[in-house]
């Protein structure tokens, strides 16, 4: 089971990704394993050296009881001090965010997120991608 963020692909170039752990509570691993995710306003940011997401959205379980989670609020991601200090340092270059892309599970079955560090496009830039997009489309087409 994977879950794309593909509007950060529209919106974005990504520059670098990195796969980090996240911490869950039980009921969100069941909505996850359900693909009830949504990335519509999420983002991530750093907190005293720690980087979080903000905004996922993850449903509640459907046969979850008094124990079902909340189904927005910040999630901590898990990453190694090296990692976050590269990144947080290339974040302090003006235009630079990190950006939520998939959601998956590993072969231990742990939930991880690949977030990618993104420069913002321009509307021509989106139009570019779109026109190439279409373009490979039609090669494809041609070559089968």
């Amino acid at each position: 089971m994977e879950l794309k963020n593909r509007s950060a692909f529209h919106e974005y170039y990504i520059e670098d990704k990195l796969v980090a752990g996240m911490v869950l509570v039980g009921t969100e691993v069941k909505s996850i394993r359900d693909g009830k995710v949504s990335f519509a306003d999420a983002y991530c940011f750093f907190d005293k050296h720690e980087l979080w997401v903000k905004g996922l959205h993850i449903a509640e379980y459907r046969l979850g009881t008094t124990n079902n989670h909340i189904a927005v609020h910040d999630r901590k991601l898990l990453l190694n001090k090296r990692e976050i200090k590269k990144w947080e340092n290339k974040l302090k270059d003006k235009g630079y965010t990190v950006v939520p892309l998939r959601i998956f599970f590993n072969e231990n079955n742990l939930a991880k997120m690949e977030v990618g560090l993104a420069k913002g496009k321009k509307l021509h830039d989106k139009r570019e991608t779109i026109k190439n997009r279409d373009a490979e489309r039609e090669i494809k087409r041609y070559l089968k």
